[in-house]
């Protein structure tokens, strides 16, 4: 999941702490269902580039709320009021619904991320309703990448096994996300069928200057090749970052330097541009 995600409004932050005068947990859930109901939850993509060739391979799908009233609401926030508000799932099943629609119109090459959560994989039908849902859609299989965090997988690393096999199976890219924020646990890499690791972006965030931040960096590259992992990079602001993770072989990136999370339509337009196709 990108890390570009603004911050708490203030009279968000009292409200999820169920503190906002005259605004009860009921009211909360109507405010969420309403939004949905009115397409005011959208989804943007956070474009992703080949770092060798620089083109544009894909992008990761996340959710914004355009509350009538406290502005643009992004995805960690949204969540953490459908958590409270136990409207995970439809959300959830929403923003995938959106997402596979409107990159339906892309180049067949370009991929799509999507974001899986705790509430998913841990449902025991989730592989199988999640193909069937994919199966409708004119996305096929292989060009999803599915990303779980570190924090999922600390509930039930079994039942997180046992799910992504069974995603991979069916033709799904996974991919362990947010890697370094938490624990960075190297069993999840041993243990578990995936295809890529994305770096947090407090992987890169003092990267070349700092020679440990390199060391490590350069580690966990050489790690994941030894383990033949698919390393992305995110939050890539500056040209000296992305020329830093070149050189290491770090195979993917994301970031402002490049592009911020844009409408499907902006998608388009990149893709048919010079730079899109790795050019300028």
């Amino acid at each position: 999941m990108s890390n570009e995600q603004p911050p708490f409004y203030p009279s968000l932050r009292k409200s999820l702490q169920g503190s906002l005068p005259g605004v009860s947990s009921s009211a909360r859930d109507k405010d969420l269902l309403r939004a949905l109901d009115r397409d005011e939850i959208e989804v943007l993509f956070q474009p992703q580039f080949e770092t060798a060739s620089g083109a544009l391979v894909g992008a990761e799908a996340l959710a914004r709320w355009q509350h009538p009233t406290l502005g643009e609401i992004g995805a960690r926030d949204l969540f953490a009021i459908a958590e409270r508000a136990a409207l995970v799932a439809p959300l959830s099943r929403h923003l995938v619904a959106r997402a596979l629609e409107e990159a339906a119109s892309w180049p067949h090459e370009l991929s799509l991320s999507l974001n899986i959560t705790p509430e998913e994989l841990g449902d025991p039908h989730f592989a199988s309703d999640f193909a069937r849902l994919i199966g409708e859609s004119a996305i096929a299989p292989e060009r999803l990448m599915l990303e779980i965090t570190e924090d999922l997988l600390l509930r039930d690393i079994r039942q997180a096994g046992e799910a992504l096999k069974a995603l991979r199976n069916l033709g799904f890219r996974t991919a362990l996300d947010d890697f370094g924020a938490g624990f960075c646990n190297f069993r999840y890499l041993r243990e578990l069928p995936l295809d890529a690791i994305k770096l947090d972006k407090i992987m890169v965030d003092k990267v070349p200057g700092d020679a440990k931040a390199l060391a490590v960096l350069r580690a966990i590259i050489a790690l994941a090749a030894a383990l033949e992992l698919d390393v992305y990079a995110e939050g890539i602001e500056s040209e000296i970052q992305r020329a830093a993770i070149k050189s290491e072989g770090c195979q993917f990136w994301q970031g402002f330097l490049r592009a911020p999370p844009m409408k499907s339509a902006d998608m388009l337009a990149l893709a048919a541009t010079a730079r899109g196709q790795g050019h300028g």
